[in-house]
């Protein structure tokens, strides 16, 4: 029988192979080392993160139980001397907004009180066509017609209403006083006599003959009357017509609230 001959590719394998297999497990190794790298990282930031969440949650400590990674800025001691009186100086603007707020409501529920008594006066007297009380921004205002005082183109006080006049000075009698200031008012048709000039010089004797009439009251001290004189420069009605002027001439005493220090 004839030998086969062995063929020389037989005795020698091809180890060509080994070349892309060796650079394959280089390839792996290098992987796993970029991996593991990777994975150290990551558990740094892990532990950065539970810090930081930690931080949220717990103010510093807890289920992490990891202290704050940053620690809260301290401030200086000029620091905290400033924080504390911006602190006392709002505390104290809001007691004196406080304190003024029931120092208005307690003047209100004051002049309220004295309107009502004016009231009952003018209802007694059956003076309502005559008197009228409003309170305003400015005070109590009481409003009389200068036809229960005053003679046409006259600054003299009727003698029939003296004791009208006396009679409300004892309504402004209060404790502590109050600054209280009679205004004259009258229409704009020009005055013709020899005693004024104009409307404006009738307006201001009238409120001064009043006002005097007023402080013949003894209880009544001077220092906290005023008188004024507005002429036709205030109307309340419509001087074209006859009821507006008549209510166009007028006398006015101002009650007013009392200012807080």
């Amino acid at each position: 029988m004839r030998r086969r001959k062995k063929n020389h590719d037989d005795e020698h394998m091809d180890e060509s192979w080994l070349i892309p297999y060796a650079d394959l497990l280089t390839l792996l190794l290098a992987l796993f080392i970029v991996l593991y790298a990777s994975s150290s990282v990551d558990a740094q930031k892990f532990k950065e993160l539970s810090r930081a969440f930690n931080e949220v949650f717990t103010g510093g400590t807890g289920i992490m139980e990891h202290q704050s990674p940053v620690e809260p800025p301290q401030k200086n001691e000029e620091e905290v001397k400033s924080s504390a009186a911006a602190d006392t100086e709002e505390k104290a603007d809001l007691n004196k907004e406080e304190i003024e707020r029931q120092a208005f409501l307690k003047d209100q529920e004051e002049l309220k009180e004295i309107q009502k008594k004016v009231n009952e006066y003018i209802k007694t007297n059956n003076l309502e066509l005559q008197f009228v009380t409003k309170l305003t921004d400015e005070g109590l205002l009481l409003t009389i017609r200068d036809n229960v005082l005053f003679a046409s183109g006259s600054a003299d006080v009727n003698s029939n209403d003296l004791n009208v006049a006396r009679e409300l000075s004892e309504l402004l009698e209060m404790n502590p006083p109050r600054n209280i200031i009679i205004s004259g008012h009258t229409d704009n048709v020009p005055i013709r006599n020899a005693e004024f000039d104009s409307n404006w010089e009738l307006s201001v004797m009238r409120a001064v003959n009043f006002m005097k009439l007023i402080l013949e009251n003894k209880d009544l001290n001077p220092q906290w009357f005023s008188a004024k004189g507005f002429g036709e420069f205030e109307p309340v009605g419509d001087n074209a017509t006859a009821d507006g002027r008549s209510l166009n001439r007028r006398v006015e005493v101002l009650i007013l609230p009392r200012v807080t220090e």
